[in-house]
């Protein structure tokens, strides 16, 4: 029997990456994005759909159209997300606001409008779409991580709530990916207080360097698809290598000597 995946943020990325995949596989594909329209890279079994995660009312009538027009998803990939960059200061609460609603109560509001129908099949499978930055903190990404720590909390506290319906939770942790997620997808803070210009224009430099040296957003797809087809209770998978690194290395290290790596790495 088919199985149907419904993926958040699919219009570019590894949301795309991970469309195509699923549907290579044989997947019926639920592809959600902002705009539907300009996918010219929709094939047969991938069926696009308007969705905006910011908007509850967008949310509630796409579930409720998939379904309908579906039967039942069984698995939803958490994937919408970008990453607001800056010092703090910097960041005004709009911006702030913009960040959780998309990258945390968004995710978690697609989650609500599932589970009444995973809890009714017995079955399904979230996979949320956290970042090695989940786990650690990098500077000038003081609020995108906020928002990957909240996933991870989220989704290891979900876990529990739902494993007596069979529904298994998943948290796939990306390093850096070759995307366009350091051009197209960051919201840059404007540098109202200059004084952090210097030290915000250095280590961006360095992000964006480690982003062009990172794995193609394959690597990501594949763990995501990996994740959706075991049945075990394993929560979390990391991706490439890099990204396995630092995970690593924030496990066995003392705070202070791995907060010194990052600031090597990320602030000369």
């Amino acid at each position: 029997m088919t199985k149907t995946v419904l993926i958040t943020g699919a219009s570019t990325g590894i949301g795309r990456s991970t469309a195509l995949l699923f549907a290579q596989k044989g997947w019926t594909v639920i592809a959600t994005m902002r705009s539907p329209e300009k996918a010219d890279w929709i094939t047969g079994n991938i069926h696009p759909l308007k969705l905006d995660v910011t908007d509850l009312e967008s949310i509630k009538s796409t579930i409720a159209q998939a379904l309908s027009q579906f039967g039942s998803i069984d698995v939803l990939v958490n994937n919408a997300g970008y990453g607001l960059i800056g010092a703090f200061e910097n960041c005004s609460p709009e911006q702030i606001r913009k960040q959780f609603d998309t990258n945390v109560f968004g995710l978690m509001e697609v989650t609500r409008a599932l589970l009444p129908q995973f809890r009714e099949q017995r079955s399904g499978t979230i996979i949320n779409i956290a970042s090695i930055g989940g786990r650690m903190a990098f500077p000038t990404y003081t609020m995108y991580n906020s928002t990957k720590w909240a996933v991870e909390g989220f989704s290891e506290g979900l876990q529990y709530e739902l494993e007596p319906f069979n529904i298994r939770v998943k948290v796939v942790e990306p390093g850096p990916i070759k995307t366009d997620f350091y051009d197209r997808s960051p919201d840059v803070a404007k540098s109202e207080i200059t004084d952090y210009d210097e030290f915000v224009n250095r280590v961006l430099a360095n992000l964006k360097k480690a982003g062009e040296q990172g794995e193609p957003a394959e690597v990501v797809s594949e763990t995501i698809y990996r994740a959706a087809i075991d049945n075990s209770n394993q929560l979390r998978y990391s991706c490439d290598r890099l990204g396995s690194v630092f995970l690593t290395l924030r496990k066995v290290l003392p705070d202070n000597i791995f907060s010194m790596i990052i600031r090597n790495g990320m602030t000369r």
